[in-house]
């Protein structure tokens, strides 16, 4: 893989580890893959990616395997556990929704400024992405963004850059 240093990285949830073999996600799954392996993209990801997998099928959890190396899986810390409660305190999302809560801490305490994911009810919409915002503002956090995979693959010019 040729990771150019300038590579963006993103935060992959569990929703787009398994886009990658979901009919309805898979081209811009692994469109975005390609991007990474053409050096525009960084991938990185949580232990918590790593709890959620472990009952999906076979291939979800190799891919997972031979996407990330150890350097690439964020950690839980306290300090990612008590953003995650702020973010529940102020309901951005449900409590039944906590690892979403968590996908964001983690993304936002390590300073990755893009989650990744196809989980549009919780995650991946405006008013979700705003209301973490905010949380994060009034945290001391800078504010991150929230997008699906194919806000990320648009604009780059597949015969030339692939």
């Amino acid at each position: 893989m040729n990771i150019a240093m300038n590579a963006l990285s993103l935060y992959l949830d569990t929703s787009v580890i398994g886009g990658y073999f979901d009919a309805e996600f898979m081209a811009d799954t692994r469109a975005l893959w390609k991007l990474r392996e053409a050096g525009r993209y960084r991938f990185v990801t949580s232990q918590l990616v790593f709890q959620e997998i472990k009952g999906a099928p076979e291939r979800v959890r190799e891919l997972m395997r031979s996407t990330f190396t150890p350097d690439d899986v964020l950690e839980r810390t306290a300090e990612v556990e008590e953003l995650a409660q702020s973010y529940l305190a102020q309901k951005v999302v449900p409590q039944a929704f906590d690892d979403d809560a968590r996908h964001v801490a983690v993304c936002t305490v390590f300073r990755i400024e893009y989650l990744v994911s196809w989980n549009f009810k919780h995650l991946a919409n405006v008013r979700r992405e705003s209301g973490f915002s905010a949380v994060n503002l009034l945290q001391g956090y800078p504010p991150l963004r929230i997008v699906a995979p194919t806000f990320l693959i648009h604009g780059y010019d597949q015969e030339k850059d692939l």
